[in-house]
């Protein structure tokens, strides 16, 4: 791949990158002086983790004291010794945390929320978050001052300036990305105000991990012959599988094709089903206690998960003493044996459920597609490469895994994002509109069965609520939206007090089911959600006073825009000023978690 370009701004500033994970997290950064080409590089050096210089993530694990502060966080919280600590101390041992963030409509047949590790009393996700996202910061800054030449003026000269990029799961949307921009102001990374806000950007994971491949020299082939690529980031908790295609080699553009897909099947199902597993085997064995069945699991996940490979072989899972021998369960001198087929049954499930999700993406996507790139911490795992490699072989696909440290794909790639922007168009995942009245028919026979609802507006109009106007609709085989490409339709709203039409305010819509042109809100109302709520001042436009069947009243027009093809969704409300002028805000989202708080 072709060096970085030099950077083009005319004042020095920093690009910082988190990717808080399930179960591991990193940060990368890059420093932008104008006129010379950035390099990306990652933290690599944590609290905790000396004796291991050059890991580049650390575990998504807290303990909280009682009294609901910090005690410990990352290695530190993983020192030897520190389950007798926080024994003694009674501290409240977190992880999993960023499960608890997911949206209610991700795909969870196997993992209910309340199969989550609890969040400490008095703490929401949202001040996990914050606490993580502080302590990443703080490691960031100790990192770059410590190891840039006058790294204490550099950093000075920086902290007002930092650009933060923040990766999330295919599946978040914009009420999950409000979430983790409100952690990263109460984690003090910007302040609240507009300028603070515009510091925070969104990238997915999958196409975070696309630029990390292609950064990598990993899809220089596949570029050159124009074909077209499917990520796959098996992580922790999620799975994320995104398709592209490349448009053009120079400048180099890409063009996703299908609709990104994210499954919870990541590292920690696996955990998950051995621990249900191990819990029935041994409930009426003296080893069937809490402790050792922890000891167990921690040493499954860290020791017998990472290199099982072959279900023609056992494997071990060791705990106590060579003392403990219980032969009706398989333990024998501190090791319990696992069958291959018993291993196997923790990990197939999760390799099915990609396998469902490579499918859907291929008869989805509008090209054909020829390579798979598998990223991400659960890569590692020799059984899931090798049986996903037999599977996709069998279909015609290669699968790669790179070699290189793809643990460290997100963060890195999330920089990547920042500078170079390598996706022009996305497919989005939902239809998009808002809810409107809309003039009554007494020809049509949806209208007739919905007349009880009828209203009669200031001018005489007979209208019905709950109709829903489609502002940018996803088709069978995806919609592709450009950056910063716009969606709009206009709308209209009348009152007979002209004071109601200074503020105007539009919920935005999104619809989940598999119609192409919904209608109404009251047809599968389980599959309408609110993702947000836009405003804008329109108390300098001039009303102008209009006769109607039921005295005088007034009107205000205005359009709703959309702006699909960034990784996070934008709207704003555009209307026409009293000199003919287009008006656009200020315009403001909010997220519906905040809606009732803010009214």
């Amino acid at each position: 791949m072709t060096p970085l370009q030099p950077y083009q701004g005319s004042v020095r500033k920093l690009v910082m990158a988190m990717d808080i994970g399930t179960t591991f997290s990193g940060v990368a950064y890059a420093i932008l002086d104008p006129g010379e080409a950035p390099k990306i590089q990652g933290i690599t050096r944590f609290p905790g983790q000396e004796n291991a210089a050059g890991d580049s993530k650390i575990p998504s694990i807290l303990y909280y004291r009682r009294d609901g502060t910090v005690h410990s966080i990352g290695a530190e919280a993983a020192q030897p010794g520190m389950e007798l600590e926080a024994e003694d101390e009674d501290l409240v041992f977190v992880e999993w945390f960023k499960l608890h963030l997911r949206p209610d409509s991700l795909d969870s047949n196997e993992i209910k929320r309340r199969d989550l590790p609890p969040l400490p009393e008095g703490k929401t996700v949202l001040h996990v978050f914050a606490d993580f996202t502080r302590y990443l910061f703080d490691c960031a800054r100790r990192y770059i001052t410590e190891t840039h030449a006058n790294g204490e003026s550099l950093w000075t000269s920086l902290q007002d300036r930092i650009e933060f990029v923040l990766s999330h799961p295919n599946g978040w949307e914009g009420p999950q990305q409000g979430k983790m921009g409100q952690a990263a102001i109460m984690a003090g990374l910007v302040p609240d105000t507009p300028e603070g806000h515009a510091r925070v950007h969104f990238v997915t994971e999958g196409e975070a991990s696309l630029h990390f491949c292609i950064r990598s020299g990993l899809t220089t082939d596949t570029i050159m012959d124009g074909k077209s690529v499917m990520i796959v980031d098996a992580g922790g908790g999620t799975v994320d599988i995104s398709s592209y295609s490349f448009v053009t080699t120079s400048p180099l553009s890409v063009e996703e094709v299908a609709s990104a897909d994210c499954i919870l099947q990541g590292s920690t199902r696996v955990k998950y089903r051995a621990e249900k597993f191990l819990t029935e085997r041994l409930k009426n064995s003296a080893y069937g206690n809490e402790e050792d069945i922890k000891a167990m699991l921690d040493y499954f996940d860290k020791s017998t998960k990472p290199i099982f490979k072959d279900s023609r072989e056992p494997s071990y899972i060791k705990f106590g003493s060579m003392s403990c021998n219980d032969a009706k369960v398989k333990i024998r001198r501190g090791q319990l044996m696992l069958t291959g087929p018993e291993m196997e049954s923790f990990f197939k499930p999760s390799l099915d459920s990609i396998v469902s999700a490579i499918q859907r993406q291929r008869q989805t996507a509008s090209r054909p597609i020829s390579t798979i790139f598998l990223v991400g911490g659960f890569a590692a795992s020799p059984w899931l490469y090798s049986n996903l490699q037999q599977v996709v072989k069998d279909v015609g696909l290669t699968l790669c895994r790179p070699d290189t440290h793809t643990s460290k794909a997100v963060a890195e790639g999330g920089v990547s994002f920042y500078l170079e922007h390598f996706v022009s168009a996305r497919v989005i995942k939902l239809t998009y509109g808002t809810v409107v009245n809309i003039d009554y028919d007494s020809r049509d026979p949806d209208h007739v069965s919905r007349s009880f609802g009828k209203i009669v507006r200031p001018s005489g109009r007979v209208v019905i609520p709950d109709s829903f106007s489609a502002i940018l609709t996803k088709r069978a085989k995806g919609t592709r939206v450009r950056g910063n490409e716009e969606m709009s339709r206009s709308y209209f709203k009348e009152s007979r007090e002209v004071k109601t039409l200074d503020k105007m305010y539009a919920e935005i819509i999104c619809y989940r089911g598999k119609k192409e042109d919904p209608r109404w809100i009251d047809v599968e109302p389980e599959c309408f959600t609110t993702l947000c709520t836009v405003y804008a001042d329109t108390s300098e436009v001039v009303k102008t006073p209009r006769p109607g069947r039921h005295g005088i009243h007034y009107a205000q027009s205005f359009d709703i825009v959309l702006m699909c093809g960034l990784t996070e969704l934008q709207a704003q409300i555009r209307w026409t000023g009293a000199d003919g002028k287009e008006m656009r805000g200020p315009a403001k989202i909010v997220y519906d978690d905040d809606i009732e708080a803010s009214r």
